[in-house]
């Protein structure tokens, strides 16, 4: 592993936590499967309230659900505190949640086969649901030859057992550089590989696409490709059904909008992924990933008006 030239005080502070995490997924790999995902979901449960992210997982669901009363607001903060806990520790044990094990059962495989027996590539979205680790071990586990992207950890010694850890599930990522629409993806799809990537977060300089009733800046990058190749965005999302155990379902394909005019049919179609997520968002909100900042800045500000 080659690590960019840092300073020797940067470099013992990334050792450390490198150590810090081989503890943690020793300890986790320990652990029943059931059980190393109740320890994640009690600790963050207790942690995640009075950390300073407890105020941004409050102010997005009081944008998205503004008319919610305390009550509801309260039940969903900590399920989402549980559902993320359990998530971070099941990454350390995914190899043992599988479709094989019955621990993942898969709504509509037979789309997922007929993808793996197409000559066809397509480009897999999702959000960050219940545990999104899921949709690429089930898209590996259906045969589909697929390039999985990620965004790499900062810390180059975890972010290089992060990889060793997905491999021990088959999943081989990598992290595009220049944002979502790297040359790998082409040269992948080029080949006849099928491309994963997640859809729901903030992109800055993305397409302004309606949100929960405000705009937000998503990415175009799917849609760019799907469009490119001439092919559909297979949307996939994961469910929790109870402690460790899945649902995923294979949604039906979200069409490329094709009027003749580019740059609209991106925005149009890009405006269809949003209201995608949007609706499983609303169905599950305790599943979604609530501590990142999915709205511009200026909603976040005291005083902003509500959504219409």
């Amino acid at each position: 592993m080659t690590v960019a030239k840092t300073s020797f005080w940067q470099d013992l502070a990334w050792r450390f936590e490198a150590l810090v995490y081989d503890a943690f997924v020793g300890l986790v790999r320990a652990l029943p499967v059931d059980t190393a995902s109740d320890v994640g979901g009690w600790l963050l449960r207790v942690i995640g309230p009075v950390s300073p992210t407890q105020k941004l997982v409050r102010q997005n669901i009081d944008l998205a659900f503004p008319d919610k009363d305390e009550a509801w607001k309260a039940r969903v903060i900590r399920a989402q505190w549980d559902n993320l806990g359990r998530t971070f520790a099941e990454f350390a044990i995914m190899d043992r949640i599988r479709i094989g094990n019955g621990r993942v059962v898969v709504e509509n495989m037979e789309r997922l086969k007929a993808i793996a027996a197409s000559d066809t590539p397509v480009v897999f979205i999702s959000g960050h649901f219940a545990n999104w680790e899921i949709m690429p071990s089930t898209i590996v586990d259906s045969g589909v030859q697929c390039q999985m992207t990620y965004r790499a950890a900062n810390n180059p010694y975890v972010d290089e057992r992060i990889k060793a850890g997905r491999m021990r599930y088959g999943v081989r990522l990598f992290a595009p550089k220049g944002g979502d629409g790297a040359k790998e993806l082409l040269i992948a799809m080029g080949k006849g590989d099928s491309v994963a990537l997640m859809n729901d977060q903030k992109f800055n300089r993305g397409v302004e696409t309606p949100f929960f009733g405000r705009n937000v800046d998503t990415a175009p990058g799917p849609t760019r490709l799907a469009m490119r190749f001439g092919t559909v965005l297979q949307p996939m999302t994961v469910e929790r059904l109870e402690k460790a155990r899945f649902r995923v379902i294979v949604h039906d394909p979200i069409e490329v909008d094709n009027t003749g005019h580019k740059a609209q049919d991106i925005e149009t179609t890009v405006a269809k992924v949003s209201a995608f997520i949007e609706q499983v968002v609303r169905e599950r909100p305790e599943e979604w990933f609530w501590v990142h900042k999915r709205w511009p800045n200026a909603a976040y500000k005291p005083g902003t008006p509500k959504a219409p």
